[in-house]
């Protein structure tokens, strides 16, 4: 949040008034004024559209993508963008990515037919190959 976020809040929340904030933290008033009255710049303007644009492509994915793959996409797209900037864009958006599912292992333990039955050559009711 900037400051001058900051100081518009305290209006809002508590009724103090813009003069009395911008003194408390040390900042002319006109400095506050100018700051309302300003349009985004730039980079503002890119990095909004650019949280939308990840958070189209992350509920395109339904929640499965992560940053890399993001940015892959967005790189595809005609995005000049990095991963870091992708990874800070969807902390701030709170997006997190579902882990993929693990694989279980299926070669553990092999139960014989049966479940109490222990398999050996004795108790095979097939006769042993001579």
């Amino acid at each position: 949040m900037s400051v001058a976020a900051f100081i518009s809040s305290q209006r809002a929340e508590h009724g103090m008034s813009h003069a009395v904030a911008c003194r408390a933290l040390g900042v002319s008033p006109s400095w506050f004024y100018k700051w309302t009255g300003r349009p985004p710049s730039p980079r503002a303007r890119r990095r909004a559209e650019l949280a939308t644009a990840v958070k189209d492509a992350f509920d395109a994915s339904d929640g499965t993508y992560g940053s890399p793959r993001i940015t892959a996409e967005l790189q595809a797209a005609g995005w000049q963008v990095s991963k870091n900037t992708v990874a800070a864009v969807m902390t701030d958006q709170q997006l997190v990515a579902r882990p993929k599912r693990r694989r279980r292992c299926q070669t553990g333990r092999i139960r014989p037919r049966g479940g109490h039955r222990t398999w050996s050559a004795e108790t095979s009711p097939h006769p042993p190959r001579t």
